[in-house]
């Protein structure tokens, strides 16, 4: 059993920037490989990025990429989500979640389905 626990969300400006971190309970962290995703009011989730369990492979929406930035540290027991230029339909609440596999292909990493556990989700809003 894994607990995941998010935060760093919070009101910003367009154009500014806020990390998100998801910290997990248990033992076994470093064999799970690790998504993030965003869902917005009446929209359905989607996802955001997903890393490896050592940080080799590393997949982003196009949505997010040259933007957002996925990093682990398994010595802490935490996966960051860096986002920069944010823009007003970044607005979401975003989940971290863990999938028992060492490495996702691109396309089962996309998938809500591939996940075990999930954080509650912290929310990102983002002004114009």
């Amino acid at each position: 059993q894994v607990q995941l626990v998010e935060s760093g969300g919070g009101l910003v400006q367009a154009g500014g920037s806020l990390r998100l971190s998801c910290a997990a309970s248990g033992r076994t962290f470093s064999s799970y490989a690790m998504g993030w995703f965003r869902q917005a009011p009446g929209k359905e989730r989607e996802f955001v990025g997903s890393i490896s369990t050592s940080g080799g492979v590393i997949y982003y929406a196009g949505s997010v990429r040259g933007r957002f930035t996925i990093s682990r540290d398994n010595a802490k027991n935490t996966v960051y989500l860096q986002m920069d230029t944010l823009k007003p339909e970044d607005t979401a609440v975003y989940y971290c979640a863990a999938a028992n596999q060492a490495i996702l292909p691109y396309l089962l990493s996309t998938a809500t389905t591939s996940y075990d556990y999930w954080g509650q989700g912290t929310q990102v809003t983002v002004s114009s």
